[in-house]
């Protein structure tokens, strides 16, 4: 089939970008959007044009670096799936799509589709961890854990770090994204002890880079490819009243 692109080219953070319109013949229906795109970038090096810069790397769902808005959602109109798992059998022929990359003023933009979010390493580095001795691997099972406790734990645990929570609220929160980090580490016994000053950190560090605050849109939600309940948002915030509220404010 015959597809008509168009992809939003950016040169660097501050040059200013435009979309540019391609039209791309011969797409397989078997392709996966990547794959599709991975084709306009060999036309265009054929033509002596330079190719559009997309971030990848897994691409099989995991790794979250495919983050591209397509006509208008983050990682495309397929629910809980990610741009690299989405295949061209679900748009038509002649069809316009439109590719941009996630809009945030903590995502900045590297280069055409590609943004910086080491903002998210950042919110991590502020607390995202267990610094505890909890001494050598345990053996599945070893250490006693309630089953629902043990599934909400794994449930924020399929966070990949994608950005889509933040691409596709309107405020720009990633609200989601530190509810799922405090909420699987919490929830485990290796991760209580430090769950206090753990949620006061990142929830200082979002702030600090810039994200929107959360107004219960739960677009998030709709958009996560891992369909991320907005559950872990409730219970970061009821974690974070209780840190703030019943001891004292971490030091920076």
């Amino acid at each position: 089939m015959t597809l008509k692109l168009k992809i939003w080219r950016q040169g660097g953070k501050y040059p200013k970008g435009e979309f540019v319109n391609y039209t791309l013949d011969g797409v397989n229906t078997h392709m996966s959007f990547l794959e599709m795109l991975d084709v306009l970038n060999e036309k265009l090096i054929q033509q002596k044009e330079e190719p559009i810069a997309f971030e990848h790397d897994c691409r099989e769902g995991i790794c979250g670096t495919c983050s591209l808005v397509i006509n208008g959602y983050p990682h495309g109109p397929m629910q809980q799936t990610t741009a690299c798992q989405l295949h061209m059998r679900h748009f038509r022929d002649g069809e316009t799509v439109t590719i941009e990359p996630w809009r945030s003023r903590a995502f900045p933009v590297v280069k055409d589709l590609v943004v910086n979010r080491d903002a998210f390493d950042r919110i991590i580095q502020a607390g995202g961890y267990i610094s505890i001795d909890t001494g050598q691997a345990q053996d599945g099972n070893a250490i006693p854990i309630e089953k629902d406790q043990a599934s909400h734990a794994f449930d924020a645990a399929t966070c990949i770090g994608c950005g889509a929570c933040v691409a596709a609220c309107p405020n720009a929160s990633a609200m989601l994204f530190v509810g799922a980090k405090v909420s699987h580490l919490a929830q485990m016994p290796q991760g209580k002890v430090e769950k206090d000053t753990r949620v006061q950190r990142m929830i200082a560090q979002h702030d600090a880079e810039g994200f929107g605050r959360c107004s219960n849109i739960t677009a998030c939600e709709a958009e996560c490819p891992k369909g991320i309940s907005v559950e872990h948002i409730a219970r970061l915030n009821r974690q974070y009243i209780g840190a703030t509220l019943g001891s004292e404010k971490v030091a920076n």
